[in-house]
């Protein structure tokens, strides 16, 4: 059996957003006991991490150490009709990934006590973005 769901998030521009509460009300409604939840963005200037939930400033040095791989304007991109962070955000999805999958146990995310699930948005701009969740 399989479910799935399609969450919508607004973003607020560069950095993270923790859809944890959001994924895991989805395995509550699948009714799935044992499984695995796989966890799929839409977009290709975003993507999904699982790090740490406790101190916010492991997501800021994340956002530090990706500017440096892949800075915002860099004369060597080619890409660039949408803006300077256009190719930054695409390299930073590649960087990163777009599809993370987490076990299930007991009807919940396995996550260990400091994980989270975040939605990394690489543009500067707010953006609305798309999640597929898929309960198997």
């Amino acid at each position: 059996m399989a479910h799935q769901a399609i969450l919508e998030f607004a973003t607020t521009g560069r950095g993270t957003r923790d859809i944890t509460d959001a994924v895991a009300q989805v395995v509550a409604q699948s009714g799935i006991a044992c499984g695995l939840v796989q966890v799929f963005v839409q977009h290709t200037s975003c993507s999904l991490t699982i790090t740490e939930n406790a101190s916010p400033d492991v997501r800021r040095d994340l956002e530090t150490i990706a500017q440096r791989l892949a800075p915002d304007g860099d004369p060597a991109y080619r890409h660039d009709e949408e803006g300077p962070d256009d190719m930054s955000a695409h390299a930073r999805s590649v960087l990163t990934d777009i599809g993370l999958t987490v076990p299930v146990g007991g009807g919940r995310l396995l996550l260990g006590t400091w994980q989270g699930i975040y939605l990394w948005e690489h543009r500067t701009a707010p953006h609305r973005r798309k999640v597929v969740v898929t309960v198997l």
